[in-house]
């Protein structure tokens, strides 16, 4: 009787493990590349005006990410085009500097607390190296919502309070 109940014991265990997903399924799951579908609301402290934003985001599985996003649709091409950056004025450049976002780095998962924070190596805006900690929530395989988790004053918000959203999507 006692082999018995040990017996189920054991296999009870077996089947709790591995009912819950450990953090390299999770990795797994960001591995990718996903393509910006939409962003709602805009970030605390910092009111933006998007227009019709584009993004991509890439993780791999060595733990290094990338993020790119265009944050307006309308912007101006530097003129003239072969000579670009070269002859564009301080106001183009100010321009396109305001209208892009990009940071790259590594990433790790925190499954418990349903958190992926992006360590920046470096960005757009010099200087800027720090922990960008994202609440996650999976729509299936393809779709994954990021939520950033502050609060615009150095500070972390409350998961209910957050509004802030940008919505992925696996590429194909």
């Amino acid at each position: 009787m006692r082999r018995f109940a040990a017996f189920f014991l054991i296999l009870f265990c077996l089947a709790a493990a591995s009912a819950v997903p450990h953090p390299d399924d999770f990795t797994r799951k960001f591995v990718g590349s996903w393509r910006l579908v939409s962003i709602e609301g805009n970030p605390p402290g910092r009111p933006f005006v998007y227009d019709r934003p584009t993004g991509l985001l890439m993780y791999d599985s060595a733990g290094h990410m990338c993020v790119n996003i265009v944050l307006k649709a309308n912007r101006k091409p530097f003129v003239p085009f072969a000579k670009g950056f070269l002859t564009a004025t301080t106001e183009e450049k100010a321009a396109a500097f305001d209208s892009y976002a990009a940071y790259f780095g590594t990433f790790t998962i925190d499954a418990h607390a349903g958190t992926v924070t992006h360590h920046l190596e470096d960005n757009l805006v010099p200087g800027r190296r720090t922990d960008n900690v994202r609440w996650f929530e999976f729509q299936g395989d393809n779709r994954l919502y990021l939520i950033p988790t502050e609060d615009g004053n150095g500070g972390v918000l409350a998961r209910k309070d957050a509004t802030y959203k940008l919505l992925w999507e696996r590429s194909k």
